[in-house]
């Protein structure tokens, strides 16, 4: 039994190796299992070693083990705190492997207290583990439990055997030096229950090797069951069904998809809201010919990339559809959005119209009737009297007309109708408080709308130059290609425009996505801003 548990702790780490050969977790552990099954097999069989070296390694197989236990899976320590338990073990075995150079009665004292240290330290283990299995996630958990289960019940076994072969007199051969020979009648073998202890002691350590490479296997079978993925999802139109496979096939319930959407320049998840990393969960990108669509995963599953770059390579297909759905629920939510805040701005609009009108040109068209009836009035005392009444009424309703071409004015630009979107540009361009270099080229008439949200485009733009941006020069560029219309405006000011702050360029914004369309600002403080509107006008 002792030579089968050497071997198969050997055999796991040659599968370790075997299996990961580009990976430093696989390499790491690895080594520790090979290394494990050497020592196993030196102390544990009666072999021709000196017996300085024996004794040098005796109490260095069960620190290496936990080590072992606390490195699993990637083969690193989790903290300051495992790394303290696995120094003391290594510490252990340094000071109960020099106990031969002492006087015998000082070795034996030595020996024995280094051996009540590797029970504490085995107690340490199983304390830690323990935890670290109980606040564990699913996915990790899954990985996790055989290899630390099977560790941890040996532990405790070796925890409850250890003080009974410090109680019995050792009779393993004078080579070993005292070195714990688990199949040795020194364990308390002459007992049935010491017998029997030692029995369960050296099956509880073969199985953690058997259970790492059940752990392999498994890995094995979860790469194979990908190809179930591609038929469950055949045929499949539920938006929740890719994510519950991609879940079921990773084992991660609380797994997130998030598609590439380039309007919003984010990853969105099929209710259009963003999927960003966040506690407990790690992001892998999925790319297809340029951004795809992110995973929001367990941390446990970078353990296993090949798994998940199986799965999402079987998923291409329903990613893809998946990713056009939550792009057109994103719009249709920009849509929404925007639609309420046309309202809101119509509402806004239609007060602020029936304001003016009521308190200036309803006013001023009143007294127009009034003073025609007082000039009426007045012609039987003759026209001299009438004529400067006439005369005030006149001015009256051209004061009128005034006020009706400034409402208009605010309503649409006449400059506009009058010149179209290309003067319009060059008059703006012309009033700027800063020489503005200017690129137009759009081939064929625009839709109106078009025309009047990129020109409201340019001038808040330009606008912000003097409230602002304190630019010294700026460049406003339209141009019409594919059926869209692209508007940039630049300068050289401090930046820092933020969208979020200002209602002028929120206005816009919601302006220019009424109309299909996307507005961006980029402006970095210190390196002034760019202002690019993309309109469809095809």
């Amino acid at each position: 039994m002792p030579a089968a548990t050497g071997a198969a702790f050997a055999v796991a780490g040659l599968a370790s190796l075997l299996t990961h050969p580009g990976r430093r977790a696989g390499r790491r552990f690895g080594g520790l299992l090979v290394a494990e099954g050497v020592l196993w097999t030196v102390h544990q069989l009666p072999l021709p070693i000196p017996r300085e070296v024996a004794a040098a390694t005796t109490g260095v197989w069960p620190a290496l083990l936990a080590h072992l236990v606390m490195a699993f899976p990637t083969g690193r320590l989790g903290g300051p705190l495992p790394g303290a338990v696995v120094g003391l073990g290594y510490l252990c075995a340094a000071v109960m492997g020099l106990r031969h150079l002492a006087a015998p009665a000082t070795g034996a004292a030595i020996g024995t207290a280094g051996t009540v240290a590797l029970v504490l330290i085995g107690a340490a283990v199983i304390a830690l583990q323990a935890a670290r299995l109980r606040r564990s996630s699913v996915a990790a958990r899954r990985t996790l439990t055989p290899v630390l289960a099977a560790a941890l019940v040996a532990t405790a076994l070796f925890v409850v055997w250890k003080p009974l072969e410090i109680a019995a007199p050792p009779s393993a051969p004078a080579g070993a030096d005292g070195a714990a020979v688990l199949g040795g009648a020194g364990s308390g073998a002459g007992s049935g229950a010491g017998a029997a202890l030692t029995l369960a002691v050296q099956l509880a350590f073969a199985a953690i090797p058997l259970a790492f490479l059940w752990s392999l296997l498994r890995r094995r079978i979860d790469r194979g069951g990908v190809a179930g993925l591609v038929v469950r999802l055949t045929g499949e139109t539920r938006p929740a069904a890719l994510r519950g496979a991609l879940a079921e096939t990773l084992h991660d319930p609380a797994l997130r998809v998030g598609y590439w959407v380039p309007e919003a320049q984010a990853y969105l998840d099929v209710e259009g809201d963003p999927v960003r990393e966040g506690p407990g969960q790690v992001l892998t990108r999925v790319d297809r010919d340029g951004p795809l669509a992110v995973l929001a995963h367990d941390p446990a599953l970078l353990q296993d990339p090949e798994l998940i770059a199986a799965a999402c390579a079987a998923a291409a297909l329903a990613l893809e559809n998946e990713r056009l759905t939550a792009e057109l629920r994103a719009r249709l939510r920009q849509l929404a959005d925007s639609r309420a805040e046309v309202l809101r701005a119509a509402e806004t609009e239609r007060r602020r119209l029936e304001r003016d009108l009521h308190d200036g040109v309803q006013q001023r068209l009143l007294a127009i009737p009034l003073t025609l009836s007082l000039a009426e009035a007045a012609l039987s005392a003759g026209p001299e009297r009438a004529r400067p009444l006439i005369g005030e009424a006149r001015q009256t309703a051209f004061a009128a007309l005034e006020e009706v071409r400034a409402l208009a004015q605010g309503i649409h630009p006449p400059i506009l109708t009058e010149r179209g979107l290309a003067g319009a540009v060059r008059e703006l361009a012309a009033v700027a408080p800063v020489p503005v270099a200017l690129s137009f080229d759009v081939a064929g008439e625009l839709p109106a709308e078009v025309e009047t949200t990129a020109y409201y485009v340019v001038a808040e733009a330009l606008a912000n130059l003097t409230k602002h941006a304190a630019a010294r020069r700026a460049a406003v560029s339209v141009s019409r290609t594919d059926g869209t219309l692209s508007v940039e405006i630049t300068d050289d000011g401090h930046g820092g425009a933020d969208p979020g702050r200002g209602s002028g360029l929120r206005g816009l914004a919601g302006r220019v996505e009424t109309n299909g369309g996307r507005l961006r600002v980029h402006s970095l403080p210190g390196r002034g801003t760019r202002i690019e509107a993309t309109l469809p006008c095809a």
